[in-house]
Formats: C-alpha cells, structure tokens, sequence
C-alpha cells in the first residue's frame, strides 16, 4: 500500500525560505510520477512541480519556476519541494501526490496522495 507523508510546512515571511519533505513508501516508485500540488482556502487544488522518479525529469506551474525546486533521493524514497522568494500568495496547502508512468499537471491523474502540510507566508 502506497503511502506519502509530508512534512517540512509552518510559518515563514515574505522573501523566506521552506524546505518541503515526502517521504514515500510501500512500493519501489522508479515507475512513477511524483507531483506536489497546494490548495488554498476556497481556491481549487493546483499543481505546483512534478518530478519522473526514474530519469530526474522536472516540471513547474508558471507561477513558482525560478523559485521552487523540486529534487528527489532514491535511496531515501523522498521528495523534496525546496521553495524560495516566497509570496503570500504561496499560501495554501502542499500536498505530494503520485502516479504511475510520466508525470501530469493535472490532479485528478494522480493516484496517491499524502494528507498535507501547511506553508504559511505572512507579508
């Protein structure tokens, strides 16, 4: 049984910096996709990064390219969301999900989901 587990959110100002810790575990996961999404109150859930655990492949929403990084280590089975420059409107909360084959920008493509941990950004 799949299971992801966030860890890494909390409180943080303007301009600082959080790192974002999944740590994923109840397969082997070199055939997966491995995306981090955020939900902000009332707002719909969107895509944020997503990593191809097999070949290191990147991608990220418009919005965080430039300041977010998304990194993972197959020895640990963990994902990483290194964020940095954060904005208020980086308020929401990240979620890490996975799939199996590419990776997708799309959240109901993804099959397993971790409860989510809270990034707060106060201006």
């Amino acid at each position: 049984q799949v299971q992801l587990v966030e860890s890494g959110g909390g409180l943080v100002h303007t301009g600082g910096s959080l790192t974002l810790s999944c740590a994923a575990s109840g397969r082997t996961f070199n055939n997966y996709g491995m995306g981090w999404f955020r939900q902000a109150p009332g707002k719909e859930r969107e895509f944020v990064a997503a990593i191809n655990w097999s070949s290191g492949s990147t991608r990220y929403a418009d919005s965080v390219k430039g300041r977010f990084t998304i990194s993972r280590d197959n020895a640990k089975n963990m994902v990483y969301l290194q964020m940095n420059s954060l904005k208020p409107e980086d308020t929401a909360v990240y979620y890490c999900a996975a799939r199996w084959g590419t990776t997708s920008s799309e959240f109901y493509e993804y099959d397993y989901w971790g409860q989510g941990t809270q990034v707060t950004v106060s201006s």
